[in-house]
């Protein structure tokens, strides 16, 4: 049997076929269960598996040592709701409409949830939601009131999956809080000591900060918790092999220098995948470049879906069985509107990062919640005192680069600008020339009138200001029709 529906995207006729299981990728299999858990504000250094000599996460380390851990996995945008619209959509920021922080997924923007639910998937959310109305379309269940979350946005995940129909596969939307400022107490308190913390190059190592970061590591292992107790959840019905786990992020941690940021520590997740029955191998670990818009098209053919049109992203299911396979060559993210007016791009290779800064006269200091945070006081009490270093001065820089180029090689935490030195002018060309591609080919734009600041970039106290939405990138050019990938 094949089902197929229609969407109009500039003008184009594009058709959605949906096939039976035979001639499935995977039809060895039955249809998988789907698992994805997001976490909010979680970085990808800050997880035992990726490293991180201090940080409690015994669950995810072994999810991960069952199957395969991606260390070069991007987010579209270090921004909450714009990433998860473009995770659900498989779109670019500038291409859903919802390119700034708080603005809703439109209704004509088709999700993989609700091409899942339409061929048969029972379709769950439980959690954070932050994708507006429309959004909830594909879903049978939506879960997001605050109060029945718990704290921590992680109360329902086992019920959910307890009460749901044992006639169908499924798909689960598992969306925490954690580790979203401001951080509460929890039972997992004091878990970190400061004095054990490893603070970035570009923090200041004071005992704020250190305060600051372990309780955010508190918050990371809850979400760890609530992970263990979903998989054994999984195993106690019987469904855990067939059963393909994903965990990822929104965007990067929470502070000065990294959300909102298009460096590593901003646009970086984690990024841990687990099916028993579809990954041959286990304790894997991938180099290939990822993007979230890649997650949709690879549920979607997991599941026998055959889809083309609106997604923007490259199926990653090769990497199963060849990890070193390279699925994209480029990783492409955005920086829009996130409490303060902003406009930039990246482009990240295995080697190199690019950024062109289109507001480069603004400060780059991070949402408000961060710059409200101790982290960032100790950074403006440093300044005050005249011993910041080159990296803890970054988020106060005005005016800032319009280019920025990066050897992650040498250079993974992107403290030395490479874009005005001699001796890097081929690559800077490549990058700057691939950057110009991407933007044309997706129909981005960099309108005059952007949204404006609604929080003071010193203090992130909101502003005695009417909250008016300025023009969003790709309006001009009726980006939310474009249906081209550009390059990958």
């Amino acid at each position: 049997m094949r089902l197929a529906y229609h969407i109009l995207f500039k003008g184009t006729l594009i058709f959605f076929g949906v096939f039976g299981l035979v001639g499935m990728v995977y039809c060895q299999h039955q249809r998988p269960n789907i698992v994805l858990i997001l976490a909010d504000d979680i970085g990808a250094d800050d997880l035992g598996c990726y490293g991180n000599p201090f940080v409690q996460t015994p669950h995810i380390d072994r999810i991960a040592a069952e199957g395969i851990r991606f260390t070069n996995a991007y987010v579209t945008t270090s921004s909450c709701s714009p990433s998860r619209c473009s995770i659900l959509s498989g779109r670019y920021p500038h291409n859903t409409g919802a390119a700034e922080l708080h603005t809703p997924l439109p209704q004509d923007i088709p999700t993989f949830a609700g091409l899942l639910h339409t061929t048969g998937y029972y379709t769950a959310q439980a959690g954070k939601w932050h994708m507006g109305e429309s959004a909830k379309l594909g879903f049978d269940l939506i879960q997001e009131n605050n109060k029945l979350n718990g704290d921590g946005g992680e109360a329902l995940w086992v019920k959910t999956l307890q009460n749901r129909p044992k006639d169908k596969p499924f798909f689960m939307w598992f969306a925490s809080y954690d580790a979203h400022r401001p951080w509460g107490p929890n039972d997992l308190s004091g878990s970190h000591i400061s004095d054990k913390v490893v603070v970035p190059a570009y923090m200041v190592d004071a005992d704020g900060t250190r305060e600051d970061l372990a309780a955010y590591y508190d918050e990371i292992s809850r979400f760890d918790r609530s992970i263990g107790q979903v998989e054994a959840e999984l195993e106690r019905q019987g469904i855990a092999d067939n059963t393909l786990i994903i965990i990822l992020s929104d965007n990067g941690r929470p502070f000065p220098r990294a959300k909102t940021r298009l460096y590593d520590s901003g646009a970086k997740t984690p990024f841990v995948v687990k099916w028993p029955v579809g990954i041959p191998s286990e304790g894997v670990v991938s180099q290939s470049l990822l993007s979230t818009i890649d997650i949709a098209p690879t549920l979607l053919e997991l599941a026998g879906v055959d889809v083309t049109g609106s997604f923007q992203g490259v199926s990653f299911a090769p990497l199963f069985d060849q990890p070193d396979r390279e699925v994209r060559h480029y990783v492409f993210a955005e920086h829009n509107w996130h409490d303060y007016e902003a406009l930039e791009r990246m482009v990240r290779t295995r080697d190199f990062l690019y950024v062109v800064n289109m507001r480069p006269a603004l400060s780059n200091q991070g949402p408000a919640d961060a710059v409200g945070s101790p982290s960032f006081t100790d950074l403006k009490h440093a300044r005050e005192a005249g011993f910041l270093t080159v990296a803890q001065a970054d988020v106060f820089v005005t005016p800032r680069p319009r280019e920025e180029l990066f050897d992650c090689r040498s250079d993974p935490d992107q403290l030395i600008n490479l874009a005005s030195l001699p001796g890097y002018e081929r690559e800077l060309e490549q990058h700057r020339a691939m950057m110009e591609r991407w933007r044309k080919e997706t129909d981005d734009t960099t309108p005059d009138r952007l949204t404006a600041d609604w929080f003071d970039r010193e203090t992130g106290k909101p502003l005695p200001t009417e909250r008016v939405r300025g023009v969003m990138p790709g309006t001009e050019k009726e980006a939310i029709r474009t249906f081209n990938k550009g390059p990958h």
